[in-house]
């Protein structure tokens, strides 16, 4: 077995087993929170079969391994034994800063829960596009049940967000999912739709009326809370009466201070980013399209990608559309054409090979062996994909592309913008991938040997 060869030599490198205080997964990275990051053998780890790349970014060690990352995890979990397993708190934060620790969180909460946001996002689109091009009606039962399957994931958002945030902040995840429980319970929701008051009342303490379904923000502070009620009660608890009274008493203190709080607050920050956001865009759409089409690749290769995931998500719960998602759609083409660019400029099979396989795994949306495996080994090359995906976003930005609901980035998800936007969509398309192609062409000599040249070469050697 490949991957358990691996994981085990990861083990060795990165300083063994005892040097891992925390391991988890995103699409298509393994990431690491170790105690000695000097232990690491950076060059050792780079060989190793399967990997495509690896760094550190924010005190966290990051090992890109593909789309088939979790089969490595499930092996590493195995290994380390990891599940459930608490890590010394106070080690694992007494030298990480405020953002350091804010990206571990954003993409520990996110990476698990991706794969059936990306799944239900792409049947959102599927079904759009259909509706659009009339192969389906929108009053058949069938569509209704269709959009059932898609739309519940992002309805209940709360419920996957908590479990997953629970496992982050190390606190009892069914009690995370119980915070969710009492967001989404129809009492508050239900007045929400309704609109007919403001707020309920909790022992003379005001509850706002906030319709939380797809809300992402107020779970997260809300089950961070939650971590530390459950800590302080705990504590102080009679182990006799831990049982049944720790879990009693830390819902009737978390729950209402999350509805009184955390929850209102988190969707306040919420909404304070996606304003700022939709500000950047009404001061200039072109300097929003640079900003956000410039700076994804390189967010991408930081792995801080995933930051961009919460201000997308609460687009769609407060306005029901987003903007931002389909600049990242141009990135990932643009990356597409500049590694596909590469692929001529390659002499030698295995390059060419590398490139080819790499460019079409941008195209559905997975970038990583793209940047990892040829762009970033090339200046130029990543310059190009950068400055066809500024030019691609821009166009975007300007012309007011939007989509409506989640879905991966890929050359598939195309049929979601099938309606208003779809002839703005082809022609972005053509722009990053034409752009970055074409850049990277012009700039980039050959690389590489082939087999004739190198046997020529040693005939002369001899």
């Amino acid at each position: 077995m490949k991957e358990k060869d691996t994981v085990l030599k990861i083990i060795d490198y990165v300083g063994g087993r005892e040097n891992i205080k925390k391991a988890w997964h995103c699409m298509t990275r393994l990431r690491f929170d170790l105690y000695d990051q000097s232990l690491i053998e950076h060059d050792k780890v780079k060989q190793l079969q399967g990997v495509i790349g690896e760094q550190l970014q924010s005190d966290q060690y990051q090992i890109i391994v593909g789309t088939n990352v979790q089969k490595y995890y499930t092996v590493l979990t195995d290994e380390l034994g990891i599940e459930g397993e608490e890590e010394n708190e106070q080690a694992s934060d007494k030298k990480k800063g405020f953002f350091a620790r804010l990206f571990d969180v954003v993409s520990g909460v996110f990476g698990p829960i991706v794969p059936a946001i990306a799944g239900a996002g792409m049947l959102k689109g599927l079904i759009a596009g259909l509706i659009a091009l009339k192969v389906l009606s929108a009053d058949t039962e069938t569509v209704k049940i269709l959009d059932l399957v898609a739309s519940s994931v992002f309805y209940f958002l709360p419920f996957f967000l908590s479990a997953s945030a629970g496992k982050i902040f190390k606190t009892n995840q069914y009690l995370a999912i119980a915070i969710a429980a009492g967001f989404m319970y129809p009492t508050l929701n239900d007045a929400a739709k309704l609109g007919e008051i403001s707020q309920f009342h909790f022992l003379g303490l005001p509850v706002p009326v906030i319709n939380y379904a797809g809300n992402v923000i107020p779970v997260i502070l809300s089950v961070w809370a939650l971590s530390y009620i459950h800590k302080w009660v705990d504590k102080y608890m009679p182990n006799v009466l831990r049982t049944v009274f720790t879990p009693t008493l830390t819902l009737f203190i978390a729950l209402p201070f999350a509805l009184i709080v955390s929850g209102p607050l988190g969707s306040y920050v919420g909404k304070g980013i996606a304003a700022m956001v939709e500000g950047l865009f009404d001061i200039s759409p072109i300097l929003a399209g640079i900003v956000m089409g410039a700076t994804r690749p390189i967010e991408i290769v930081f792995g801080v990608h995933h930051a961009i995931t919460p201000i997308a998500l609460q687009n769609f719960a407060d306005k029901g559309f987003d903007m931002l998602m389909p600049m990242m759609f141009m990135t990932n083409m643009a990356i597409a054409g500049a590694t596909f660019a590469m692929f001529f400029k390659a002499k030698s099979k295995t390059e060419k090979t590398i490139a080819l396989s790499a460019s079409v795994s941008a195209l559905l949306g997975i970038t990583e062996p793209a940047l990892f495996g040829v762009l970033i080994k090339n200046k130029k090359a990543f310059i190009a994909c950068t400055i066809g995906s500024a030019v691609a976003s821009t166009f975007f930005a300007t012309m007011g592309v939007r989509i409506y609901g989640y879905i991966l980035s890929s050359i598939v998800s195309l049929v979601a913008y099938v309606g208003p936007y779809f002839p703005y969509a082809l022609i972005g398309i053509a722009i990053a991938i034409g752009t970055s192609f074409a850049i990277t062409y012009i700039l980039v000599k050959k690389t590489g040997t082939n087999e004739s040249q190198n046997g020529n070469v040693l005939k002369k050697i001899s």
